[in-house]
């Protein structure tokens, strides 16, 4: 049966149903209603369908719970393994919980044309097809405006959401906002989503999390695929209506397969670093075989593209490139939630910070080991469950991770001591470099009052001068030294550091050794908090405490 004939029997049953008594009407905007939906309403009596997608944690800048791992070990060049946190941009209806808003459907062309008209779609669309449907009648036109809007560029899409956020907030009509997600009474907007939101929904969000399904290559069996995605082996490059496979465990349609779906940002190799390039798509398309589909696959799709044929450069439109929406607020919208930011972020600074991602760098990769080996327990004692027959080889497997992580922890603490120890050095050497400086200072004085009284002396000015410079240039060969190790250090967590700092002092050091630890421990701890070197500020505390020094 072709795939419009099975469209139509699927809004039968759904319209007939008494089981979908109290949920919206069934139409071309959303086939498969449901009593959760979040519709907003949109030009010509179209709407546009949401679902609400809860995160875990709570409060603004959130707590370890919201920190997850996204990637794939085996996946691309581009999905390497990599802890982030997820937030919700609205409060939900459980305070204990932030929520997502996404598109329960990938935009329709139907949809597209609701808010910038035909014309504006056939001028857009790269597809001959879209140029003729003005002529199309009856099932044929609703077959082609269920169909997810594609073959346009990014630059349309903003076009599109500009024009339809404005509808929407036409102070003549406050009733369009009736549904609209709210901070603290302010409405929310229409955006992309982010690549966080939408592989965090599309792994199984929060219920995924709490049965340890998060980290699975698929939230379904491989062999179920076809029942939720169009891919290459049963579409064979030729996109779909909406709203026709299974639905996501949140009731979000087509969120693998049918048109891969461009999110917000710049496509990074590693999400949220490296080099920006063009933007990021999610999810794979009906060109992409079935073997790769997975949550985390990504690919990069221009904004601009160079046509080898033509030698010129063009506006890039892809025929199995379309988007997702999702419904976005601005982090401050008031001046009554910036204060309550800034209340929290003191507690979340000294409690929390250290531990989450933005805490860390993929630089100290002992630490990001050890960070990932936590991570597999969940999954190692998931399988102990599932196949008790294996528990013996299971636990083998633990134990030798416990021992990983015994070896990992001792190494972070020679590590961290080993920076703390090269840093302390760095330090001692600016603080006789100033010591030296001074005395060649008060030297150059004395060699510039006799200079006055006879040539003679000119040439000593010159020499000490000279050595002056070179001193200062050695001193700031230090400190870049010291700076880099400060830095490298203030990386770890903060009992590494301490107890770094702690085996130096153990050491009955000297006074000058004495008054560089001083300074090293502020300016570590000043670096790990604020994850920000402050290398004319250190100069200056050095100068201070060494200025005069005599020991």
């Amino acid at each position: 049966m072709r795939y419009h004939f099975l469209l139509c029997f699927v809004m039968f049953c759904l319209i007939i149903s008494p089981a979908w008594a109290n949920a919206p009407k069934a139409g071309p905007d959303n086939p498969r209603p449901d009593a959760a939906d979040v519709i907003l309403p949109m030009p010509a009596d179209s709407q546009l369908v949401f679902r609400e997608i809860p995160v875990p944690g709570q409060g603004f800048w959130g707590t370890q719970e919201q920190v997850i791992q996204i990637g794939d070990a085996s996946g691309g060049v581009f999905e390497g393994l990599q802890r982030t946190q997820i937030c919700g941009s609205f409060p939900g209806r459980n305070a204990e919980r932030q929520v997502i808003y996404l598109g329960k459907y990938e935009l329709t062309k139907g949809q597209f044309v609701a808010v910038m008209g035909l014309d504006a779609l056939a001028a857009a669309s790269g597809d001959p097809e879209d140029k003729e449907i003005s002529g199309f009648e009856g099932r044929r036109r609703m077959e082609a405006l269920m169909q997810p809007l594609a073959f346009v560029g990014y630059f349309d899409i903003q076009d599109f959401l500009r024009a339809y956020n404005a509808w929407l907030f036409d102070p003549q009509h406050p009733e369009r906002l009736e549904n609209m997600p709210r901070v603290d009474g302010v409405p929310g907007f229409l955006r992309l989503p982010t690549e966080e939101e939408w592989e965090f929904t599309a792994r199984g969000g929060i219920q995924a999390l709490e049965d340890n399904t998060f980290q699975d290559r698929l939230p379904f069996a491989q062999r179920e695929l076809s029942e939720y995605a169009w891919h290459l082996g049963n579409a064979k490059h030729k996109t779909r209506p909406i709203g026709l496979r299974r639905p996501s465990r949140q009731g979000l349609y087509d969120l693998f397969g049918n048109v891969q779906e461009m999110c917000a940002g710049l496509f990074r190799p590693e999400v949220w670093q490296g080099q920006p390039g063009g933007i990021s798509v999610r999810g794979g398309s009906v060109s992409t075989p079935a073997a790769n589909l997975r949550s985390s696959l990504r690919q990069e799709l221009e904004m601009y593209a160079w046509n080898q044929d033509k030698e010129q450069v063009v506006i890039r439109r892809s025929f199995n490139t379309g988007l997702r929406l999702a419904i976005g607020s601005n982090v401050v919208v008031n001046s009554r939630v910036r204060a309550e930011i800034e209340k929290e972020y003191a507690a979340y600074k000294e409690e929390i910070r250290q531990a989450m991602p933005v805490g860390r760098t993929l630089d100290n990769l002992v630490a990001q080991a050890a960070g990932q080996l936590g991570d597999v327990a969940p999954i190692l004692n998931k399988l102990m469950q599932e196949n008790p027959d294996m528990q013996g080889e299971l636990l083998t497997v633990q134990e030798f991770m416990d021992q990983a992580r015994q070896r990992l922890d001792q190494a972070q603490k020679e590590s961290a001591r080993s920076l703390a120890q090269d840093a302390a050095r760095n330090g001692v050497n600016i603080s006789v470099y100033i010591s030296r400086i001074e005395h060649l200072q008060s030297s150059l004085e004395k060699a510039k009052r006799l200079a006055e009284m006879s040539s003679r002396y000119v040439k000593q000015v010159t020499a000490v001068q000279e050595r002056i410079a070179e001193m200062e240039e050695a001193q700031r060969e230090q400190m870049r030294g010291y700076v880099d190790k400060v830095g490298r250090l203030g990386e770890y967590e903060l009992g590494y550091i301490r107890q770094a700092l702690d085996s130096l002092k153990e050491r009955d050091p000297l006074p000058r050794e004495q008054a560089v630890l001083t300074l090293l421990g502020g300016q570590v701890l000043q670096f790990h908090e604020q994850r920000r070197a402050d290398r004319d500020g250190w100069a200056e505390q050095f100068a201070q405490a060494f200025a005069g020094f005599d020991g």
